[in-house]
């Protein structure tokens, strides 16, 4: 705090990440003793509560990397939005549509309500509370032309459900996950082999065009992301 004089509170993380709304323990240790911070990053303002809603600054590569990729009047459903932070970025530097952002945590989509209006996104963000497979089933098959899974510990599970919420024509899909490797292990070659082999069971045709190791998240564990082209739908069912 001496040094860096913009900082105004020291918290301790004393936990991993865990839990539906991957939340970690955190200690105060000097400053103010809040949890309410602003972050800033391309332009655009996120407020949050660190110690009621999942944020990640070490996203911000990820976040404009996907917004670069949107076209003019895309749908995008973000199936675990967070604060909104993917789906601000890409209302801020995209010409997409609309982007349905979804989140379970009740505090995180709060923080996203007050996001929209911080960087005035309205009616392009869509703030949606709910499990993202059920608001999926219920709302958003066949609307999307771009679907993220920015939650690494259910993507797999939830991967039909992002099938499912594609246009009939297909679409893209952006697959986070967390793999574990050893030294003579590939991560994304494993990720690749266990989506591939979901997505063909799904009975859907598609490629994977891009992929890479977004970080490291501890000894032999690192986050990988898949960029996947679906090429048609109309065939997709859950199994």
């Amino acid at each position: 705090m001496s040094v860096q004089k913009n900082v105004k509170t020291v918290l301790a993380q004393t936990s991993s990440v865990c839990g539906d709304f991957r939340l970690r323990k955190l200690d105060f240790v000097a400053g103010e003793n809040k949890t309410v911070t602003v972050h800033k990053e391309f332009e655009c303002l996120f407020s949050v509560d660190v110690g009621k809603c999942y944020f990640s600054p070490r996203l911000l590569y990820e976040r404009m990397r996907i917004a670069k990729q949107v076209g003019d009047r895309e749908v995008v459903v973000n199936m675990f939005a967070g604060v909104g932070c993917f789906s601000i970025v890409i209302a801020k530097h995209s010409k997409a549509e609309k982007i349905y952002s979804i989140d379970v945590n009740s505090a995180a989509i709060q923080f996203m309500q007050e996001n929209i209006r911080l960087n005035k996104v309205y009616r392009k963000v869509i703030p949606i509370q709910g499990d993202a497979k059920e608001v999926i089933e219920e709302r958003l098959r066949c609307t999307a032309d771009r679907v993220l899974m920015p939650l690494p510990e259910k993507t797999f599970e939830y991967l039909p459900y992002a099938v499912s919420a594609l246009k009939e024509n297909g679409g893209w899909i952006h697959y986070y996950d967390f793999e574990h490797a050893k030294k003579n292990e590939n991560p994304i070659e494993k990720a690749k082999l266990k989506v591939t082999e979901k997505l063909q069971s799904l009975g859907v045709t598609f490629t994977i065009p891009f992929d890479r190791v977004v970080r490291t998240t501890g000894p032999n564990w690192h986050q990988v992301v898949l960029d996947i082209k679906l090429n048609g739908c109309g065939n997709k069912r859950k199994r």
